[in-house]
């Protein structure tokens, strides 16, 4: 595939966004005030400007504490929402959670909004309206859709250009674990000039190599997350990571992070966590340099999944 170019996206101020985001799910759950503003601290620490909530997380504590930490440096922050999760994708109520969101972020406006899913009950182009009226009256700068099929995406590209809108990020799941992005929606992304920010890079935390040492956590704990990671091919490629992670004597955290960033359409993963201290070998990827080399022996850990080209041969 080649790697295209594209205009990157920017702070108020000017600066560069950067290759990753931070996930602020945990704020006001499993992070409290007091954590949630040490992994902020120490995501500007290592020079992280793009930070992501939703109006959904932690029944809106997330925008709160996150709307606090962002207010002494705005215009230098990248700030990302999403609506629609619930409720659907129609003006009224993207609108009504906008509202709320933009009430807890304590913010006019925000740089990018998400519509978190796609609904097949609502019209896309009423959806795409809204978001057209949003950007016209400066209330968001970017367009954003996460959970998005490929074909679902390029529906929107069509008919966001008739109104003088272009979708600007897609967020997908990605990892070393869940690869399917690969198939059409990376590619599409280099393709339409749309910036792929991929969630779990870390595979619900499996390729952080706890659970290969008998530890316990959300893949442990909820269901849902058990049942999307719990093929035991899975688990042998977080064991296998483990292993090159020993041997080059870094976490596994940070290489299964810098090689969600490596894929040639330039993804920019976002990074979570509960606390600094488990955040920290995620942000360390930020400054890994990995090389080609590096990046085909951890890709040879999973399965690849076949191109949409060879299914159309199959066909």
């Amino acid at each position: 595939m080649t790697q295209t170019s594209r205009p990157p996206l920017t702070t108020l101020d000017g600066h560069d966004i950067g290759r990753f985001a931070f996930g602020c799910m945990q704020f006001g759950g499993r992070a409290d005030a007091q954590a949630s503003a040490e992994m902020f601290a120490a995501c500007r620490a290592s020079g992280l400007r793009h930070f992501d909530t939703a109006w959904v997380y932690t029944e809106g504590a997330s925008e709160e504490i996150l709307g606090k930490l962002i207010a002494p440096e705005r215009e230098a922050l990248y700030v990302a929402t999403k609506v629609g999760i619930t409720g659907g994708a129609s003006a009224a109520n993207m609108r009504a959670q906008f509202d709320q969101s933009r009430q807890r972020l304590n913010l006019d406006g925000v740089d990018l909004l998400y519509l978190h899913r796609f609904d097949p009950d609502t019209p896309l182009e009423d959806t795409l309206t809204c978001f057209a009226e949003l950007k016209q009256q400066g209330l968001i700068r970017h367009v954003g859709l996460s959970n998005f099929a490929a074909w679902q995406v390029m529906k929107a590209v069509a008919l966001a250009a008739r109104l003088g809108l272009q979708i600007d990020v897609l967020q997908p799941m990605y990892s070393l674990v869940k690869r399917q992005a690969e198939v059409e929606i990376l590619p599409m992304c280099a393709d339409q000039n749309i910036l792929p920010v991929p969630y779990s890079p870390l595979g619900g935390g499996l390729l952080t190599g706890k659970y290969a040492r008998g530890g316990s956590g959300r893949l442990s704990e909820d269901k849902r997350y058990a049942a999307r990671y719990g093929q035991d091919w899975m688990h042998q490629s977080a064991r296998d990571l483990l292993e090159i992670a020993e041997e080059l004597d870094i976490d596994a955290a940070t290489l299964a992070v810098a090689w969600a960033a490596g894929h040639p359409a330039r993804p920019a993963p976002i990074l979570s966590a509960r606390s600094a201290a488990q955040l920290a070998p995620s942000l360390t990827a930020t400054q890994f340099e990995m090389s080609p080399e590096l990046y085909a022996r951890i890709a040879a850990l999973s399965p690849r999944p076949a191109p949409a080209t060879d299914r159309l041969e199959e066909a």
